[in-house]
């Protein structure tokens, strides 16, 4: 694509993309940062991974045998 634009074209291009980039409402990082601890931290109760699964829903939990090598 860029092979069939002439220069000016595509500095057109990218000025017009760095205006969009310019113009994108940006937060502080130790706001986000607080944001996402504070949206993890909420959902951490809930959270398998980090809680566990109970024994009695726990599909692969059980007395299914086993493998014996002999």
């Amino acid at each position: 694509m860029a092979r069939d634009m002439s220069d000016k074209e595509i500095l057109k291009m990218e000025l017009d993309q760095l205006k969009k980039e310019v113009s994108t409402p940006r937060t502080p990082m130790g706001a986000n940062c607080a944001e996402t601890i504070a949206f993890v931290e909420g959902l951490a109760a809930d959270d398998p991974l980090i809680k566990g699964v109970p024994d009695d829903k726990n599909p692969y939990k059980g007395d299914k045998g086993g493998c014996i090598i002999t």
